[in-house]
């Protein structure tokens, strides 16, 4: 019986440290991430890519984010179709905390412009290849809130 009590009393205290440690971030919190791998604007859509958070993310002055945490994203739209002329927009999709990937939903951030002629800024295109080297910095905001 002594055991069984010792068990449920040890349970308590996990359960309760997991609120303590447990937070919110709340939508429209912007999120600073340097990008570690390189890619460009006729990188393949789908593809993701890595970063890690530039700054740290505090809420209620209690960091819940630590700078050179890690994170993940995707190329939300590029030039790889030939057919298509859509600029280079990339989506953050996850960041590690304590070693596990939490998913996001952000906004599309457009790193970057490519060159643009007189012609192409007529017609809405632009020429050349944007290309996006590591420790380049990217602004993402929260779509919905992230429970860590």
């Amino acid at each position: 019986m002594a055991q069984l009590k010792v068990i449920a009393v040890i349970a308590l205290v996990c359960v309760a440290a997991s609120f303590v440690n447990a937070a919110t971030i709340p939508a429209g919190t912007t999120l600073t991430v340097s990008t570690v791998s390189q890619f460009s604007s006729k990188t393949v859509v789908g593809r993701s890519f890595e970063g890690k958070l530039a700054q740290d993310v505090s809420i209620n002055g209690r960091v819940v984010l630590k700078a050179g945490s890690k994170t993940f994203g995707k190329i939300a739209t590029s030039r790889y179709n030939p057919r298509k002329n859509d600029p280079l927009t990339v989506e953050l999709t996850s960041v590690s905390v304590n070693g596990r990937n939490v998913a996001v939903k952000t906004n599309a951030f457009q790193p970057g412009q490519g060159p643009v002629t007189a012609r192409q800024a007529r017609y809405g295109h632009t020429g050349g290849t944007l290309v996006v080297n590591p420790g380049t910095l990217m602004r993402f905001q929260l779509l919905q809130p992230v429970t860590l």
